[in-house]
């Protein structure tokens, strides 16, 4: 069970809203895999859960910067298989050594700092289409009834 109860409420939802923002993911310049390791390092909160009609759903991305180098690398294989660019469209020139100095915090940023800027946009289509969903099943006042 997770920390946030309310979470495990929404499981289902959750995995409807995954199906239907496939062709989204598909769209966007992460692969599939990457998306699900963006995913895996995102939390979502409700904020001011007491009051339903201003409640909002947002993503905490706090956790993307350490999994940029992975995206990364992911990239790298998917090109040296000779598939379609994914994270970094092949921007990235310096490779292991750029990863290096971005898991440490160094360097200039450059194609590392545009995917984390698209993984949190996306991200955050997700908890808008997410949020939307539950409004529509009628889901969204017990969901957060349950998160205050």
């Amino acid at each position: 069970m997770s920390e946030q109860p309310w979470i495990d409420r929404i499981v289902g939802d959750r995995m409807a809203v995954d199906r239907e923002f496939t062709e989204r993911v598909n769209r966007s310049r992460f692969s599939s895999q990457q998306w699900g390791l963006i995913m895996t390092a995102t939390e979502f909160e409700i904020r001011d859960p007491a009051d339903p009609e201003r409640a909002q759903l947002v993503a905490n991305t706090e956790k993307l910067p350490q999994i940029m180098p992975e995206l990364e690398r992911i990239d790298a294989q998917v090109q040296a298989a000779g598939g379609a660019g994914g994270a970094s469209g092949g921007g990235s020139s310096g490779g292991v050594l750029d990863s290096i100095k971005g898991a440490l915090g160094l360097g200039g940023g450059g194609a590392n700092d545009e995917d984390r800027q698209a993984a949190e946009a996306l991200v955050a289509e997700y908890a808008d289409r997410l949020q939307q969903r539950l409004e529509e099943q009628g889901k969204w006042a017990s969901t957060c009834e349950a998160a205050s």
